[in-house]
């Protein structure tokens, strides 16, 4: 069965989505790790909850970003985790996490890559009064949400959403979305 990382920073909505999926069985995986950077966050207490182990770091504990992504490589292959989830983990991967992971690092997005790249863009679309917006499941390279699209379904924005409404919106279909997507890398072998 394949081992997944699941890295969150916030209250991890995407995380119980994928654990969910794995008790349902829609999703034919383990989660065996979060790893999270902000110790407070409500992701690491629902990890307790559901008895995920997790490495949870504070980045200013480090000198730099090599030093705390050296020690994330070395916990995941002592897990031998085969797929880094990205669910909300808010810093970029830099090349020391990369390269060991390389085409197994996936990331989910809430717009329609790549329209409104980066931090809110649920807020950017709703800025631009767009008609459409939605969700993007892409892997993770070196750049900010530049990774190839490996999934991707549209939300209508409606006359008279507010950007609350678009927001709960955007994430209903990102739970459903993410553990299909990452159910079907598995099922090809990628």
């Amino acid at each position: 069965m394949n081992k997944l990382a699941v890295f969150a920073s916030g209250a991890g909505s995407n995380y119980d989505a994928i654990i969910e999926a794995t008790k349902n069985g829609t999703l034919e995986a383990e989660i065996a790790l979060l790893v999270c950077d902000k110790p407070n966050a409500k992701v690491v207490e629902k990890a307790k909850q559901n008895g995920t182990p997790a490495f949870v770091f504070d980045p200013k504990q480090y000198r730099n970003k090599q030093m705390f992504e050296a020690k994330i490589v070395e916990v995941l292959q002592t897990e031998k985790i085969d797929w880094i989830i990205l669910a909300g983990y808010m810093r970029l991967i830099g090349d020391t996490l990369l390269r060991p992971f390389e085409g197994k690092i996936i990331n989910i997005h809430p717009s329609l890559l790549p329209a409104f790249p980066g931090l809110d863009a649920i807020g950017q679309a709703f800025d631009a009064a767009v008609k459409v917006s939605g969700v993007t499941v892409h892997y993770v390279d070196s750049g900010m949400d530049t990774g190839k699209i490996i999934a991707q379904q549209a939300v209508d924005v409606e006359d008279g959403m507010t950007r609350e409404e678009l927001q709960k919106a955007i994430q209903q279909v990102e739970h459903q979305l993410y553990p299909a997507t990452i159910q079907k890398l598995i099922t090809r072998g990628e």
